[in-house]
């Protein structure tokens, strides 16, 4: 008195080489729980979008525009309110591990940045001191450079009038005409 679901699967079990059955399955927009072949209910906008939802409960909540994340059986909930961690902590080691990589930008190759990287706070302060020094002497020199043109242009130009003298010989506010 064998089900006959167990002889299904036993049959697809033998079928398949002993490997299980893939099943190709879409999340709900909703619930964010797996929607498998011949399950789901498909909505689809007026602009063009559609949703895929499990089933006639989480239509209906989404058309009530209700929020997945208040709603204790959604994925979305089981997220925010940090269940299912076990399986999370695994997936974050995972990822952890490929990060040990250092690649070289596109200013700098790796031997420089290996360099800066194993310099001491002090060396690397001083160094920063340097630089700024340097920036500031150029600063210096080409205001001077500006200066020294400046002064050239005006013994060049000799007796012409000052540039903010006033016109006509006479100062502002000494009685220079005007209504008021």
């Amino acid at each position: 008195s064998v089900s006959a679901r167990a002889l299904l699967a036993k049959a697809l079990h033998w079928s398949t080489g002993g490997a299980a059955m893939v099943l190709k399955t879409v999340t709900c927009r909703f619930s964010g729980l797996r929607i498998y072949p011949g399950r789901g209910i498909q909505f689809i906008r007026s602009d063009g979008a559609t949703y895929l939802f499990l089933n006639q409960k989480a239509r209906s909540m989404f058309h009530q525009r209700k929020r997945p994340a208040k709603l204790a059986w959604t994925a979305q909930f089981r997220k925010a309110h940090k269940k299912d961690q076990d399986t999370m902590v695994a997936r974050k080691k995972r990822r952890a591990a490929n990060r040990g990589t250092t690649r070289s930008i596109a200013g700098a190759s790796l031997e420089v940045i290996q360099k800066k990287r194993a310099e001491k706070p002090e060396q690397r302060q001083a160094s920063r001191e340097a630089a700024l020094r340097e920036v500031k002497e150029r600063m210096k020199k080409s205001k001077a450079e500006k200066a020294n043109q400046k002064a050239a242009e005006a013994k060049k130009a000799g007796g012409k009038a000052a540039k903010n003298a006033p016109r006509g010989g006479v100062a502002r506010g000494a009685g220079g005409g005007g209504k008021r």
